[in-house]
């Protein structure tokens, strides 16, 4: 019986990149995000290529609406194997500029759409007594950041759930990880937004989805918590 895999919050860059490596491993998938158009087309190719893939348009931060997102997935592809909690959301600004609701819709998108999430395969996986669950967490999410205080906290209360999780579902057979992405990921979109050289060293989106990958095929007795990537910079290692 083939396995499945769901990510959260897919879009051109490591979401993607991550959908695609699981596909490679011969999982199904689900593909989460809150607009159809990008993850329609990405399933679309997937099926092309002989992988089930299923696109459900969805508002993490709705619990009705994740339920059905997710028993639909229960119906097309079974129980989920791997849930990767990519979604994230950032309002960027100083203090005196940042608003009650974007403070507020970057802790729901971040740690309540995470959670809202877990909580739909969690049975499943503690029933089987396997599974995986991982959490994208970031810079911001052990150092906080001037400028990114919405994002910032709401990364910090993400590893918290994380570790908190681990803590209470790794007795009962679930992997639960956080991988903090400490630098820029490489997109055109990114380089364009920044003026950046094709020299400056960023993290590729394919060299993150097979860190995540080796997560999944860790042994029971040696698993990883925390993973934090990074790309080659001489300044950080000197």
């Amino acid at each position: 019986m083939k396995k499945t895999a769901v990510i959260s919050g897919v879009g051109p860059g490591l979401g993607a990149s991550l959908v695609k490596r699981f596909a490679s491993e011969g999982y199904q998938v689900g593909l989460l995000a809150r607009s159809s158009g990008y993850i329609q087309t990405l399933a679309t190719e997937l099926q092309v290529s002989g992988t089930k893939a299923l696109a459900l348009p969805t508002d993490i931060t709705d619990s009705q609406i994740v339920e059905a997102s997710f028993n639909t997935i229960r119906e097309e592809l079974g129980a989920v194997d791997v849930l990767i909690n990519h979604a994230g959301n950032a309002a960027w600004g100083e203090f005196a500029e940042l608003t009650a609701e974007a403070f507020h819709r970057s802790w729901q998108v971040c740690a309540l759409g995470s959670f809202l999430c877990a909580q739909q395969v969690v049975p499943d996986m503690v029933e089987r007594g396997s599974g995986a669950i991982l959490f994208t967490g970031a810079t911001s999410a052990i150092r906080g950041r001037a400028g990114a205080i919405a994002f910032s906290s709401a990364k910090f209360a993400v590893r918290g759930l994380a570790w908190a999780l681990a803590r209470e579902v790794g007795p009962k057979g679930i992997h639960v990880a956080h991988i903090i992405i400490d630098g820029i990921i490489d997109t055109p979109s990114v380089r364009e937004r920044y003026q950046l050289s094709k020299d400056e060293p960023l993290l590729l989106p394919d060299d993150i989805a097979e860190a995540y990958w080796s997560l999944i095929q860790q042994p029971k007795s040696a698993w990883t918590f925390e993973l934090d990537l990074r790309p080659h910079d001489e300044e950080f290692f000197t």
